[in-house]
């Protein structure tokens, strides 16, 4: 779906979801052994792609009655949506075999892991495979009923998944994740955390919790992480981030001043960038730092604030 708004990657899949198929099992099977309908192939979550004229990458369609064929029953299809009339499914193959190495698509393109390629990819296309990689997440870390221990079944075109010993439904999970850039003034201050590239700050981050607003989260999380108060917090846009299954709810907040000192426990280091600095930031042009590169919606608040001077 189309939206007049700021899309960042993984955002835009295009496809209608037609949630009110998923139910309909004579329909979905229809849909699965037509030849005019198509599938995309995942391994361990890596998809499947081809190359393009113009050096970028592509997802490499198959038949979805191929896929059909592959999957062996329910447990690792997925429904997802529709194409004008055509049908979209996904198959995620699992284990150390790489189906294209001598396997079953041998020859019919390559599985590539998706943050190497999102850049690469169509947008629209980015945001099929991410819908595919967050849910078949989901489905690997939740096949047992959270009620009573027995394991549960794939439903709904892969979209839920019912317990047959206590009937109890389960549904996707997304983490809101609230992701800001603080600033003062003139200055914005990013941080870092010692697991990360040596040189490499970002914006801050947290998960939002219960019983907490989306400026709630942002203000406690700037407070916990590097002892900034904030004034005034608003909302630049969201990305889907299937690492696992999260959704990133970008802020710019204004903080009371410079005062901030990192916790040291989440973040290692802060620093505060004027606007031509985090300018150069994003452009690579500060040697020894950088920033995240454009596929992160860091990225984008970080050029957001330096576009709006």
């Amino acid at each position: 779906m189309a939206l007049d708004s700021f899309l960042n990657t993984f955002a835009g899949n295009p496809l209608d979801r037609a949630s009110d198929r998923r139910g309909d099992t004579d329909w979905l099977a229809e849909k699965l052994g037509s030849a005019e309908n198509l599938g995309v192939a995942l391994w361990n979550g890596q998809p499947l792609v081809e190359p393009t004229e113009n050096g970028g990458v592509q997802i490499a369609y198959l038949p979805a009655k191929l896929l059909g064929e592959l999957a062996e029953g329910d447990e690792r299809l997925l429904f997802l949506g529709l194409w004008k009339e055509t049908a979209i499914f996904a198959l995620d193959f699992e284990g150390p075999a790489n189906p294209t190495d001598g396997g079953p698509l041998q020859g019919l393109g390559k599985f590539e892991d998706l943050r190497s390629v999102a850049l690469r990819l169509p947008a629209t296309e980015a945001g099929i495979v991410a819908t595919a990689k967050a849910m078949y997440e989901w489905r690997r870390k939740h096949q047992y009923c959270a009620v009573c221990g027995q394991k549960s079944e794939v439903k709904d075109g892969g979209w839920k998944r019912q317990c047959p010993a206590c009937e109890s439904e389960h549904f996707p999970r997304t983490d809101p994740v609230v992701i800001m850039l603080p600033f003062h003034g003139d200055r914005c201050m990013l941080g870092r955390q010692e697991r990360w590239p040596p040189g490499m700050f970002s914006a801050l981050a947290g998960f939002l919790e219960p019983g907490e607003s989306i400026e709630e989260a942002c203000a406690r999380e700037l407070n916990e992480e590097a002892g900034l108060h904030a004034r005034k917090v608003r909302y630049h846009s969201t990305q889907p981030w299937p690492y696992p299954s999260s959704l990133m709810i970008g802020l710019i907040a204004e903080v009371e001043d410079e005062e901030g000192t990192p916790d040291q426990t989440e973040l290692s280091e802060i620093r505060w960038f004027t606007r031509d600095e985090a300018r150069d930031l994003i452009a690579g042009k500060i040697e020894g730092t950088f920033a995240p590169q454009r596929l992160a919606i860091a990225h984008q608040l970080i050029k957001a604030w330096v576009e709006e001077g």
